[in-house]
């Protein structure tokens, strides 16, 4: 039996505050970095969701020593160790590449790593090739560039190594981490490089915890070996990502809502999303505590949006095309195709359930203004999607049925709870 959400606007519009969930991003740097440190880290406000808990999984498998306090963990870092059994990173691609590197760390034998099925589609050649060119045994057991992977201890050699920077920033990241404890410097050398502030994230955890790691213009880094990490304590920040979709429920049906505990001090691309929805015309301020977004509930202006960036902005940014007065176009998000979902053909194909006059492109799409139909949608079990298209569901009166709430636990998994205090209707159906 299937389970639908249906979300019905107030008439008032949004009112209330809100405290978004910690970074998911940060929360899978912090915690991998602390499980690779000598010593002791506490982390502060991790976020607990169905990915960061596959990452803690892993790294427990590994010989990290975790332990669940209240609004922490406590974290002892080792050198990585040839797990007892097969990994499953359920449907985490960040726990996939980013633990593909750090299990090439252990002294010897064979780690195997795999998810669900749309883990098993995502792409992991451009990784697998530059672990082999760095000495590692790295395969895809069925040959076609996906997991389930195996990954030969022996450690990092070092030296220089080519990769990929247009699928996903993920597989930089992943070498960037992984590096300092390899057996001499390593120089990755990329080219056209997408999502660039997840990379600055990474590095900037990376120097947090000990790391020496220089950034050439995103054509190349240097990470000096013999560092390693040593134990530090963070607090992860508010995450923009999951606040940009209570940002853009207010766009889209107005209301005046505070979003608390956000801050710009460590890179988060997606905090863009403000600037933007500024630019369509909602009121954004800033806080001493996060960002007041108050809008009247009037059309929207359109434009042009390069995503390359922040490719998870795309369904947010989409779907408030349909509040457009003029044509929305959003550009530079092809590696959007290699997400839970390919992104953009998802986002097409629901849309035109609703008669959206929609175009799509390899690297987007273009929607236009135009008149609504009622239809049932699907998020194809895509967190964003989900949240994105129960946004439309609030611009009609008695809303639409929207499958795919089991999502939300990889991400946001008290998003309804929260957009409920917030005046909104939440009800939920089986079909």
């Amino acid at each position: 039996m299937s389970k639908t959400v249906t979300l019905i606007a107030p008439k008032s519009g949004l009112s209330g505050s809100v405290t978004p969930p910690p970074s998911k991003s940060y929360t899978h740097r912090a915690i991998l970095l602390a499980s690779l440190a000598e010593g002791e880290s506490t982390i502060w406000n991790p976020l607990h969701s169905r990915d960061t808990d596959a990452t803690i999984r892993g790294c427990i498998s590994f010989g990290a020593k975790i332990e669940d306090g209240e609004n922490s963990l406590r974290i002892r870092g080792c050198r990585p160790q040839t797990p007892d059994d097969i990994i499953n990173v359920e449907n985490s691609g960040t726990t996939l590449r980013f633990l593909s590197s750090a299990l090439s760390l252990t002294p010897s034998g064979f780690s195997v790593l795999t998810g669900d099925l749309s883990i098993r589609r995502r792409p992991m050649q451009p990784l697998l090739d530059s672990l082999t060119q760095l000495g590692v045994h790295a395969k895809s057991t069925r040959g076609n560039g996906c997991a389930p992977v195996i990954i030969g201890g022996g450690g990092l050699r070092g030296g220089e190594v080519k990769i990929r920077g247009d699928i996903s920033s993920q597989f930089i990241s992943s070498l960037l981490i992984s590096a300092p404890m390899a057996d001499k410097d390593v120089v990755i050398k990329t080219d056209d490089v997408v999502s660039k502030p997840y990379i600055d994230a990474t590095i900037t955890m990376m120097r947090k915890f000990g790391a020496k790691v220089t950034n050439h213009d995103y054509s190349y880094f240097i990470v000096r070996s013999g560092t390693g990490y040593s134990g530090e304590d963070f607090t992860v920040p508010g995450d923009f990502s999951s606040a940009s979709f209570i940002a853009g429920a207010v766009a889209m049906i107005g209301g005046e809502v505070e979003l608390c505990g956000l801050n710009a001090e460590l890179p988060q691309g997606d905090s863009s999303f403000l600037s933007i929805l500024g630019s369509m015309g909602v009121e954004v301020k800033q806080r001493e505590k996060g960002y007041m977004i108050r809008w009247n509930g009037d059309k929207l202006q359109g434009g042009t949006f390069d995503l390359t960036d922040t490719p998870d902005l795309l369904p947010v940014l989409a779907v408030l095309g349909l509040k457009c007065k003029s044509q929305l176009e959003i550009t530079g998000v092809m590696h959007a195709r290699y997400k839970e979902t390919d992104r953009i053909s998802t986002i097409v194909q629901e849309l035109l359930k609703l008669g959206v006059d929609i175009t799509e492109r390899p690297d987007g799409i273009v929607i236009k203004p135009g008149k609504l139909r009622r239809a049932k949608l699907d998020a194809h079990g895509d967190h964003r999607m989900f949240m994105a298209f129960s946004m439309i569901s609030l611009l009609f009166p008695q809303g639409i049925p929207v499958f795919g709430e089991e999502s939300l636990d990889v991400s946001y998994p008290s998003y309804l709870e929260d957009i409920s205090k917030l005046g909104v209707i939440v009800r939920r159906q089986n079909i």
